[in-house]
């Protein structure tokens, strides 16, 4: 079967996560991605260790798959010449140099586009490229600060990153659904487009109700842990053993959570029964079940909970999750061959397609291993490749 993708080709000239991420999405949906790094140091996530797997970054690793790899020395007019000569026919290039480095080098959209009118040309960065912080590096950490995520991440006292890199993979993840909604675009226009993606601007929209319940009301939430600022119980408590997490998202939910561990008292408390009012009366609804879970195992509690239709469940860790048998059977860590890490296996691509199934068709590839192959595909003979090594351009 024909995957989505296949039969478009991308440019990657994108290092460390969010722009590898997004190419990996193509990827794995058939495009043919060309990941472009430069000849003696290559994309800096390589060096992103540890962990790290038979000396390959597990970083790396992780999100870049299914692309054939490159290397060209942009710092060179026969480099620059390369890279136009890709993009005659690509349909997607996707970059993320600081503010003002493609124009630099001669590889603006405004220079591209007079090469290849169709070409969907992508730049991801920290703040964007208009405004008055478009100069400024962006990092992950950096962005989660600073586009309001850690203000209401972790406990009242103190502020904490998401322990993923989740501005980085967001805005990989929108990148991607940009990149898809352009070439659907040009399939009618037949004319590509500039799109301009910033990790402000992914955490501004992953800001979601909070934004609107600041812009109606003026407030937003401040940091509460585990807690939901709208819903009660919806957190993390303590038991006898482990932690676990309820998300008692409504009243009937409530119901059914006292009746299931025969808390009659709770659910005929009438400061208890509206989850307004439990929002009201929070310290205290929640010092109360506290104290009732730490006389209870958080199997007790997650079995009679279960049973009566009530979310719950335990805080798991990664190596937890992934040999959960919901995670097995889902098929969410492949197999991928590679020929310095035996038994390599990656998160799979998260959506399931009856059809059109992604396929692994490339292992993450080493420093330039496809330029003699990607060259040769342009017209280069071997005496122009052998002369290209030499003189590190490739």
């Amino acid at each position: 079967m024909r995957l989505p993708l296949e039969g478009f080709k991308v440019l990657d000239l994108s290092r460390t996560l969010a722009g590898p991420y997004a190419t990996m999405m193509l990827a794995d949906m058939g495009a043919d991605v060309i990941k472009v790094e430069e000849p003696s140091s290559g994309d800096e996530s390589r060096r992103f260790t540890p962990p790290k797997w038979n000396d390959e970054s597990c970083y790396y690793l992780a999100a870049n798959r299914n692309k054939r790899g490159i290397t060209v020395n942009l710092k060179s007019s026969e480099g620059i010449e390369i890279i136009k000569e890709l993009v005659k026919d690509a349909d997607v290039l996707v970059e993320n140099f600081r503010t003002g480095t493609m124009e630099k080098l001669g590889l603006g959209y405004e220079t591209l586009k007079e090469i290849n009118p169709k070409l969907i040309f992508c730049s991801i960065s920290g703040f964007g490229r208009t405004g008055p912080e478009k100069n400024r590096a962006g990092y992950d950490v950096l962005l989660q600060a600073f586009a309001g995520l850690m203000s209401i991440t972790g406990e009242e006292d103190r502020p904490a990153k998401a322990g993923m890199s989740i501005a980085d993979l967001t805005t990989g993840m929108f990148a991607a659904f940009g990149i898809v909604s352009a070439l659907h675009a040009s399939k009618s226009t037949g004319i590509g487009q500039y799109l301009d993606i910033s990790l402000l601007d992914s955490q501004v929209a992953l800001l979601n109700h909070m934004a609107v319940g600041y812009m109606a009301e003026g407030t937003y939430p401040k940091r509460m842990g585990t807690a939901h600022g709208s819903l009660v119980p919806y957190r993390a408590f303590k038991t006898g053993d482990h932690d676990v997490v309820i998300a008692v998202a409504n009243d009937g939910l409530w119901n059914k959570m006292c009746t299931a561990l025969g808390w009659t008292d709770m659910e005929n408390e009438e400061k208890f029964k509206l989850n307004a009012d439990r929002v009201k009366y929070r310290d205290e609804l929640e010092t109360m079940i506290q104290e009732r879970f730490l006389q209870m195992s958080s199997e007790e509690i997650t079995g009679k909970l279960d049973r009566a239709g009530v979310p719950c469940g335990p805080i798991q860790t990664i190596d937890q999750v992934l040999k959960h048998p919901q995670v097995i059977a889902r098929e969410m860590m492949i197999d991928i061959e590679h020929p310095n890490v035996p038994n390599l296996k990656v998160p799979a691509f998260p959506v399931k397609f009856s059809e059109t199934k992604p396929q692994v068709r490339y292992a993450p590839p080493l420093l330039g291993e496809h330029s003699e192959e990607v060259l040769r595909s342009l017209g280069y003979s071997d005496e122009k490749i052998r002369e290209l090594i030499k003189n590190n351009v490739i």
